[in-house]
């Protein structure tokens, strides 16, 4: 589904990523982990063409998208739910959900199933939602684009912890539906819960890769390379 070999990328002069490697298959869960400022967003802004790689290779599904614009990107089946959300603040919810959408599977009629809040909230402006109903409105715009993957992130940060749960199941019943979702977050005990396999960056560069039973077998990997 998603392919990233030994990506590079660099602010200017200032080098960010030193041969980032991680793939998710079809079906499945995996997070990318680290504290901050390791390059968990650089890593997402160069696979979706909004920072061009210095180095290595982007593919989607074997198709080699390395430094595609990011429109090319999103045609290729990859659906973001960006860091800060970035809705539409001066459109409604409905408007929001219809400005991207493309036909699939993802309707208005599955996201309201998904996040009943939203049509509830339906014609309301962006910018009278709560930061929880922001990010549902975030999730719900990007499932309809009917991607192959979605790509969360920073997919609670800010959020109380009753939204915090409210996203992460919805997560779980994206995968249970077969979605190929990577999620960055800093909640790894909640993302252990539904994972598959995790890859974890310091600096920069992959320190560590595994499955949900080894991360869970190693708690080491939490206290030396995500514990503030």
């Amino acid at each position: 589904m998603l392919t990233v070999e030994a990506l590079e990328a660099a602010y200017g002069e200032s080098r960010i990523l030193f041969g980032i490697d991680l793939e998710v298959r079809d079906g499945e869960v995996v997070t990318l982990l680290g504290r901050n400022g390791m390059g968990k967003t650089t890593t997402v802004k160069s696979i979706f063409g909004m920072l061009k790689p210095r180095g290595g290779r982007v593919s989607v599904g074997g198709r080699d998208l390395t430094g595609a614009e990011p429109h090319q990107v999103a045609h290729a089946g990859l659906g973001l739910v960006p860091e800060g959300r970035q809705i539409f603040p001066t459109l409604s919810v409905e408007e929001n959900l219809r400005a991207t959408a493309r036909a699939g599977k993802w309707d208005l009629s599955r996201i309201y199933a998904l996040f009943p809040r939203l049509a509830e909230r339906r014609r309301n402006m962006g910018n009278q939602l709560s930061g929880g109903e922001q990010q549902m409105l975030a999730i719900g715009r990007a499932l309809m684009t009917n991607p192959r993957l979605v790509v969360l992130d920073e997919a609670t940060e800010g959020l109380a912890p009753l939204i915090r749960a409210d996203i992460w199941a919805c997560l779980r019943q994206l995968k249970d539906e077969g979605e190929a979702i990577l999620v960055i977050d800093k909640n790894v005990d909640a993302l252990t819960k539904f994972a598959d396999r995790h890859v974890v960056i310091e600096k920069g560069r992959v320190v560590w890769t595994g499955t949900t039973k080894d991360i869970l077998a190693t708690p080491e990997v939490k206290d030396r390379f995500l514990h503030v």
